[in-house]
């Protein structure tokens, strides 16, 4: 992404700082980050980086204490909070370690909850969500409860969930650590393909296996951005021989 280019989401010196009684802890010191719209950044980072914090911030779950978020160009920070709830439920997707599913829903009825906020056509909802499952491999789960799947699953349900609302951007935290390593590949065959789709994916995780499936790694240090670089494509994607002479 140029410079002159208007990003998809601008972090300008960011920080965020918590209280612990009467300590003061800073999460995020300073941080500025420039994400293009279509882009795969992984966020990686020692426990207590910043990582997970500056994943919820740029997702509008939490707020900065200092500094501006614009969201293509419109100061998020300033937002009141029902557009603030409103452009998580039409534009991002969240996906977690630990699923967060509602235990007492069907896959289906979990798929369905956003649709629900964004007052989507009960018809359409269930169709929806039903497509959405299939997609994912999950057609034959629709009626199951998060306890009757595995934790694959259950990733797939919340990822369905995730896209119910179509939206312009993924969120995921650590969304392989809970899985064996074949669903955790599963799982990232999925966001990969979702990213060439034009789909934002921003994911935090602690493995650099993981994180070298994105096209681009930022390190997270202290509350900083220690290093930001991009990945070289796979050598798979390569054009063949026969395919650059064409």
């Amino acid at each position: 992404m140029n410079d002159s280019e208007q990003a998809f989401i601008e972090l300008d010196d960011i920080s965020k700082v918590y209280m612990m009684g009467d300590v003061k802890v800073a999460a995020l010191s300073g941080v500025s980050l420039r994400i293009a719209r279509g882009e795969y950044a992984a966020v990686m980072g020692p426990s207590g980086s910043g990582k997970s914090t500056l994943l919820n911030i740029v997702g509008g779950l939490d707020v900065a204490t200092s500094g501006k978020y614009l969201l293509e160009g419109v100061e998020v920070t300033r937002l009141p909070d029902a557009e603030l709830a409103r452009i998580r439920c039409r534009h991002f997707g969240f996906v977690f370690q630990s699923y967060n599913l509602f235990p007492e829903l069907t896959a289906i009825e979990n798929v369905m909850m956003p649709m629900t906020y964004a007052r989507v056509a009960p018809a359409e909802r269930a169709r929806r969500g039903a497509e959405l499952l299939d997609s994912l491999g999950m057609g034959h789960r629709l009626r199951h409860l998060p306890s009757q799947l595995s934790g694959g699953e259950q990733q797939r349900v919340a990822i369905a969930r995730a896209l119910a609302n179509d939206p312009d951007a993924i969120f995921a935290d650590e969304p392989t650590g809970n899985l064996a390593t074949k669903q955790g590949q599963e799982i990232l065959d999925i966001l990969e393909g979702l990213n060439e789709r034009s789909v934002t994916i921003v994911m935090v995780t602690h493995d650099e296996k993981v994180a070298a499936r994105a096209s681009r790694v930022i390190t997270m240090r202290d509350g900083q951005i220690d290093s930001d670089r991009r990945v070289a494509a796979p050598a798979t994607s390569a054009a063949t021989p026969a395919e650059a002479e064409a």
